[in-house]
């Protein structure tokens, strides 16, 4: 009877220690926030949370149509406040651990964005697998009302977008919080993240209407990439200069170029580029330090408009890729001097290879190294290769002109 007297103490004061959910939310109670977009507004920071209503995307009948998100902002000293003045508008506290991206208004990435990058990085329901953009010649807040088809969010659109464009285009990059703190706080390379612009009209795109039609009067499309010194938004790279930045990263996956014919400038051939890899070296001629960089390309033919083309010679794919290797050398070195000499930002991380290759010449050059990258001496190897000619070899095109 002792015995078990003595364990039923035991298991009543277990119990005590173990309560259940002492930090409990209840879902009724929180209004969940997928997209968060912050603006500068005078001295003040707006915030925009982009909040899911569970009833329409859950497909429940009867009723007027509904969004199937709500857009609520509140501006403040810090961007702490301004999320907690929500509340004076929702009927529910802004919940944002399930974060899919966030938006930075042109406007504020211009003075700066690490006092942004501070609360997000210290608010411990965020998680850090969300992605982080530019809202281009636009603010965050904006970029946030537009609707969607196929993806009933936004925010989640806005996401698998960039998940996809970065995986088969490569003019975009997707960044996720941690990541952009590493480069801001690293002297041997600067950040860039991926702009998004507005197609249309903003007061279309808020309404229903604009889900309704095949083709969506206003659309949001990610273009480019933005240039940042420290923490300021600088410039911006147009798509072909963005895909230089990422071969260079070794971000490049699959995407699509093309030449223009051997024996006609308005024809072209277009390379289905699926295996992309960058070699930086990095060494010191005396005290000036060099980088040279090998650029490996392999691609099949996706599609060719020449006539007068017998692809089963195999001096004519020599050809092609002798003309694809001066196509691209010339918008590396194109790219490479114009972020040099216009932006004066390390985007590529040149200072990260001398670094890692000469550790005690990167501690004499460290802290001038933004003066020694305008002046960098870059030579680029490139080798692009050609593999598989499709399904067919040379195109009907040549018999349809006999």
């Amino acid at each position: 009877m002792k015995r078990r007297a003595l364990l039923l103490c035991m298991v009543i004061l277990i119990q005590l220690f173990v309560t259940g959910c002492w930090s409990r939310r209840e879902l009724n109670d929180l209004a969940i926030a997928v997209g968060i977009g912050i603006d500068k507004i005078g001295d003040q920071y707006q915030v925009s949370a982009q909040v899911v209503l569970p009833s329409q995307i859950a497909g429940s009948k009867g009723g007027s149509p509904q969004s199937p998100v709500n857009l609520y902002k509140a501006t403040g000293n810090t961007v702490y406040e301004a999320l907690r003045k929500i509340t004076t508008l929702s009927p529910r506290k802004i919940y944002i651990s399930h974060l899919r991206i966030l938006v930075l208004g042109e406007a504020l990435a211009k003075e700066g964005i690490s006092d942004v990058l501070d609360f997000m990085s210290r608010d411990t329901e965020i998680r850090n697998d969300y992605f982080i953009v530019v809202a281009k010649d636009t603010k965050a807040e904006d970029a946030l009302k537009i609707l969607t088809s196929l993806e009933k969010i936004p925010a989640v659109r806005l996401f698998s977008s960039l998940e996809t464009s970065e995986k088969q285009w490569a003019p975009t990059s997707t960044v996720t919080l941690g990541t952009l703190i590493t480069e801001l706080v690293s002297k041997g390379k600067d950040p860039v993240l991926t702009g998004v612009v507005i197609n249309g009209s903003v007061d279309v795109g808020q309404t229903q209407k604009n889900v309704e039609t095949v083709d969506s009067p206003t659309e949001l499309r990610y273009s480019g990439l933005a240039v940042f010194k420290k923490d300021k938004l600088i410039g911006w790279l147009n798509p072909e200069e963005s895909k230089v930045y990422n071969y260079l990263t070794n971000k490049v996956r699959n995407t699509v170029s093309f030449i223009n014919c051997p024996q006609s400038k308005d024809k072209r051939i277009s390379l289905d580029i699926f295996n992309a890899r960058s070699k930086m070296k990095g060494s010191m001629n005396g005290d000036k330090p060099e980088i040279s960089i090998e650029q490996h390309i392999e691609s099949d033919l996706g599609e060719v408009q020449c006539r007068n083309l017998d692809l089963t010679n195999p001096k004519t794919i020599t050809e092609l890729e002798q003309i694809a290797n001066v196509k691209v050398d010339d918008l590396f070195e194109t790219t490479i001097k114009k972020v040099q000499k216009e932006y004066k930002s390390d985007i590529f991380g040149f200072g990260e290879v001398i670094h890692r290759s000469n550790p005690q010449a990167w501690k004499k050059l460290r802290d001038n190294w933004d003066q020694t990258f305008v002046n960098l001496p870059v030579t680029v190897k490139m080798d692009i290769k050609l593999r598989l000619l499709g399904k067919v070899t040379n195109s009907f095109l040549e018999e349809m002109k006999e």
